[in-house]
């Protein structure tokens, strides 16, 4: 699919039919598909149209082909633009892929049964499994396993140490977490991790694509640049200045409050970027604790802006 090259610092944006257009997709089906699985981050134009970069338009053609190739949109919604190529890149026939099953490190008891009644014709092997990801420490598991799946059916935060600590465990050379409910900032944080995460599957046969495509995404180019995992700040100092000053007319001290708060996680947030930059020994947890203060931030952040609204404070032109 030939695109359009994007310019910097201008960005390209397309409205939905032509992305769709662009895509390969009848725009009826990229509205279904948003309104059902919420495809994209689209931005708004002033008059409520959805508008996608270049690479939201890249992401929806590999959809597109993926979908073509038989696989359940409903799957393929929550993966990222690397996983989805990945996929591409295991159905097309990788000659080390396709020679023999996947070896797997199984967790979970539901997932198990199911692996267990359909075992011919999904091409893995199950080496090790069990029920829960504080036991995969537990398992004697062979030699030669390749991909740690996990089935998490409601996913938070806490599931973040935990798996890395089975991964490291299992010996594996990569990860499948599957869930059915889970906050978009944990995926994100998962998929910043190098997991492929994905809605557990209805057709079980998606199964061996999601581990062929976990282990494809381990020999992606180094270049490929992970999607972000916080927003950009909305406010610059000097924006958190003139509303804190607006609000020394108001009877409360709220707005002061809050500015202060974003000053001091904004400043966190870029600390813990450097530390993870400075040292790479810890850079693990400095990158998760840029993660955590980059949310603290997205969250004070509507609180402040919703807080301006209904008291008519002044807010920067790019929030409003």
């Amino acid at each position: 699919m030939n695109l359009p090259q994007r310019t910097e610092p201008e960005r390209i944006m397309y409205r939905s039919g032509a992305a769709a257009r662009l895509a390969g997709l009848p725009v009826e089906t990229l509205r279904i598909w948003e309104r059902r699985y919420s495809l994209s981050d689209a931005e708004r134009s002033e008059h409520g149209q959805r508008l996608y970069s270049a690479e939201q338009v890249a992401r929806l053609g590999l959809l597109k082909q993926l979908v073509d190739q038989g696989h359940a949109i409903g799957v393929l919604a929550g993966l990222g633009r690397e996983q989805l190529q990945a996929m591409l890149a295991a159905s097309a026939g990788d000659a080390r892929l396709s020679t023999g099953p996947v070896r797997i490190v199984l967790v979970g008891a539901s997932l198990a049964r199911r692996v267990a009644a359909e075992r011919q014709g999904l091409g893995l092997e199950v080496r090790a499994s069990c029920a829960r990801l504080e036991q995969v420490a537990d398992l004697a598991v062979p030699s030669g396993a390749q991909v740690l799946v996990v089935e998490l059916s409601e996913l938070d935060d806490s599931v973040l140490p935990r798996l890395a600590a089975a991964r490291e465990a299992a010996g594996v050379a990569a990860t499948v977490v599957l869930y059915r409910f889970c906050p978009s900032a944990t995926i994100r944080a998962l998929r910043s991790l190098g997991c492929l995460v994905a809605r557990v599957p209805a057709d079980l046969a998606e199964l061996g694509l999601l581990c062929r495509s976990a282990l494809a995404g381990q020999r992606l180019s180094l270049q490929a640049v992970p999607a972000p995992a916080v927003a950009p700040p909305r406010f610059d100092e000097e924006a958190l200045a003139t509303i804190a000053a607006a609000g020394n007319s108001l009877s409360c001290e709220c707005p002061r409050h809050l500015t202060d708060l974003l000053l001091m996680v904004g400043s966190f947030e870029r600390y813990s970027a450097q530390c993870a930059n400075r040292n790479p020994e810890d850079a693990r947890i400095h990158s998760q604790l840029e993660l955590a203060a980059g949310r603290a931030r997205m969250v004070l952040e509507e609180a402040l802006t919703a807080l301006a609204v209904a008291d008519g404070l002044p807010l920067p032109r790019s929030v409003t």
